[in-house]
């Protein structure tokens, strides 16, 4: 019976160890620079993430190659970054906001639930804390509490991937979203009545606008 037990454990500790290496571990979050000739875990997840964002098209095989290194430098060209076919950490902070905003996108029409944590409902903290989630950033589940992660941003600083706050129902932060880019940002709306992008500018968010955080550092 000791050794069933003993086994047991020993099987939900190995499945905990793997599962967590699997999801969290990548070349953003370890900061790790890739190039040419290196080969390895993180140039698969290279690859798979320029696969992913429609840059590489080929089989991952975990090698640098040239094939890997020119698809580098296009995605580096096509975002305004030095196109060096090195992925350091503002190649790879880039890779990582485009995953995250390439995710928010797949949950629009998702519909607003408060108290929503998941793609059959999201409230707005739910659905930023859940699309951060699944691309290995961990920040708290409620608005409040993500208010205070990361670092400040002001407003003319805003890139996209930072979160952006809100004051409506109540005083202080009580709606939240993922900046996008060119004026918007992706939100589960309680007016809109699920996961939409809305104008930042448009009155009723930039009268109601408190700050930015930038979790993606």
């Amino acid at each position: 019976m000791i050794k069933k037990i003993l086994s047991v454990l020993t099987i939900v500790v190995v499945t905990a160890t793997v599962f967590t290496n699997t999801v969290f571990a990548d070349y953003y979050s370890s900061n790790t620079t890739l190039y040419k000739s290196m080969s390895g875990t993180e140039v698969t997840n290279l690859q798979n993430d320029l696969k992913r964002l429609g840059y590489y098209d080929f089989t991952s095989t975990g090698y640098f190659g040239d094939v890997t290194r020119n698809a580098v430098i296009k995605y580096q060209m096509d975002n305004y970054l030095y196109g060096d076919g090195i992925v350091g950490h503002a190649t790879a902070r880039e890779i990582k906001v485009d995953k995250v905003i390439q995710q928010g996108k797949q949950y629009m029409g998702v519909p607003y639930v408060w108290g929503g944590t998941s793609p059959s409902g999201f409230d707005c903290s739910g659905f930023v804390h859940y699309t951060l989630l699944k691309n290995g950033i961990t920040i708290p589940r409620t608005t409040e509490l993500q208010y205070n992660a990361g670092s400040w941003v002001s407003k003319d600083k805003i890139r996209p991937g930072d979160l952006v706050f809100f004051t409506t129902y109540r005083p202080g932060p009580s709606h939240v979203g993922i900046y996008i880019g060119n004026g918007q940002f992706i939100h589960a709306s309680s007016g809109a009545e699920k996961v939409t992008i809305s104008d930042f500018n448009k009155s009723y968010y930039a009268e109601r606008f408190i700050g930015a955080k930038r979790v993606i550092q």
